[in-house]
């Protein structure tokens, strides 16, 4: 006959107890915190009704009050559909809950700002939009994570064009920003100009695409990008509208041939896509190439073996120099654009943003110190202030 509960006889060991990672996760990462204690019947008439009619009668009249008499403004949604998390792929809605609850955290600890996951059981694009479009009041702005490509690209312009609020998905451009950032830096320890430099970017995902247009408006004008099928070039057949325009817009050679076949010569390599680049086609890449290969956990080219041949190498690893790190640019765009009342994350405030935090290296830059520490603490602030004052002077702030 078995124990009765709690007998200890039927009793299983706890196979997550001797895991750190398991007990910081333990009952979730996140809890809601009044800024107000409610004391005494008069705080609860305050706080509640019958004070709150009050307040909400004045911003029914004037909504705009919402901005000084809510959190709204100042909290993020972190809205995700569980497609392209991290390095684990379409795992769905629930099981990204706690990757999207560590974002909210970063969001906190770098940036200041509140944040609430948000995952949808539906990777539908319509869906998606109206669900996200209809939650919108309740936020200041909208961190789109982990939704897989091409959908992402047509989910995140069209909330952008139907709210007046910051909406950035952040594996494209928050990746992007931090990898101009780098490059910049990067450039400068080979003594080159950006224009100068000819990139071969491996991955036409959503990371791919966002780091290709980032690279493209800071002024590097030969840039070609492969996928699983090879480089993309004119006459390739069943491409996405997204491809397309890599087509139109990259490769001014017109090379037709594959990735590997592109880097000899080539001055950067920017691996987004898995997999791995064998020594032979690192070697034959041009003197004082740089290497950001930013697969993880596995880079695409391996770090040791890239230092052979390049003057620069980044990854997405903490655990080895230069690494690209979205929480360098998130945490301090969303804060920025909502101290300044944004009505959205342009192309220039992203811009602004690399500029920022490749600043924050300023004069101690060196080939293992292209990009700062995602803990060094200046980042955020310089990110958010360089994108406010931008937003300012583009005249989108409130």
């Amino acid at each position: 006959m078995s124990g009765s509960p709690g007998s200890g006889h039927d009793q299983q060991p706890d196979r997550f107890a001797d895991d750190p990672a398991f007990a910081v996760h333990e009952g979730g990462k996140l809890s809601v915190t009044p800024t107000r204690s409610i004391d005494s019947i008069a705080d609860l008439a305050l706080t509640y009704t019958p004070g709150v009619a009050r307040v909400s009668s004045a911003i029914a009249a004037e909504p705009e009050l919402a901005h000084r008499f809510t959190w709204a403004p100042r909290v993020v949604a972190v809205v995700s559909d569980g497609t392209a998390v991290l390095g684990l792929g379409n795992i769905g809605p629930v099981a990204s809950l706690p990757v999207m609850e560590g974002k909210a955290c970063l969001f906190k600890e770098f940036g200041g700002l509140d944040a609430v996951p948000i995952v949808l059981s539906s990777t539908d694009v319509d869906t998606i939009v109206e669900t996200v479009a209809a939650i919108a009041p309740s936020f200041g702005g909208i961190n789109l994570e982990d939704i897989s490509a091409p959908r992402c690209f047509e989910i995140e312009a069209r909330l952008r064009e139907r709210l007046s609020i910051p909406v950035m998905h952040d594996d494209q451009h928050g990746t992007a920003i931090v990898v101009l950032a780098a490059l910049r830096n990067a450039a400068k320890v080979v003594g080159r100009e950006l224009g100068d430099l000819r990139v071969v970017v491996a991955g036409a995902g959503a990371a791919g695409v966002a780091c290709t247009k980032i690279l493209l408006g800071a002024g590097i004008g030969d840039i070609s990008v492969a996928d699983s099928q090879g480089v993309l070039h004119a006459g390739r057949e069943g491409l996405t509208p997204i491809k397309q325009w890599l087509v139109e817009n990259t490769n001014r050679s017109g090379y037709a041939g594959t990735m590997i076949g592109a880097l000899a010569g080539a001055d950067v390599y920017l691996g987004l896509s898995g997999g791995s680049v064998p020594e032979s086609a690192i070697a034959s890449m041009a003197p004082n190439c740089i290497v950001f290969s930013l697969a993880n956990p596995t880079p695409e080219v391996d770090p040791e073996m890239a230092a052979r041949y390049a003057a620069v190498v980044a990854t997405g690893r903490s655990d080895l120099a230069n690494q690209i790190n979205n929480v360098l640019a998130f945490p301090g765009i969303f804060r920025g654009a909502i101290d300044a009342g944004a009505t959205a994350i342009t192309e220039e405030m992203k811009l602004a943003a690399a500029s920022a935090i490749a600043g924050v290296v300023g004069d101690e830059v060196r080939a293992d110190y292209v990009v700062p520490s995602p803990m060094d603490d200046r980042v955020a602030r310089a990110v958010a202030d360089a994108v406010a004052t931008c937003a300012r002077e583009q005249g989108i702030a409130r």
